[in-house]
């Protein structure tokens, strides 16, 4: 009888910060986009944006390029005081591959 030994490559990661909370609906929220301009998200992000306002009610969405984008400032804690004194309820981070 042949005995065959696997490795378990899967581990575990601490947990040093939670996401943020979900929010329980869309409805009357104020929605930023972030991204880093990855291959088609000059299409897909507008396509998201244009979803978004017809499927919820009173959703403000902001243009998609009202944050800084591309890899080099995503990141950059000068994107994360834009996105916070925008007083918006969420953002989505996309890269759109």
């Amino acid at each position: 009888m042949v005995k065959l030994e696997f490795h378990d490559p899967s581990g575990v990661l601490e947990v040093k910060q939670p996401h943020a909370p979900r929010l329980a609906s869309l409805e009357g929220k104020r929605i930023g986009f972030v991204s880093n301009e990855q291959w088609q998200a000059y299409r897909m992000l507008p396509m998201l944006k244009s979803m978004l306002e017809q499927d919820f009610k009173d959703i403000e969405v902001l243009a998609v390029d009202a944050f800084p984008q591309g890899n080099a400032l995503i990141g950059t804690e000068e994107t994360a005081k834009a996105v916070k004194q925008s007083g918006v309820d969420a953002v989505i981070i996309g890269n759109a591959s």
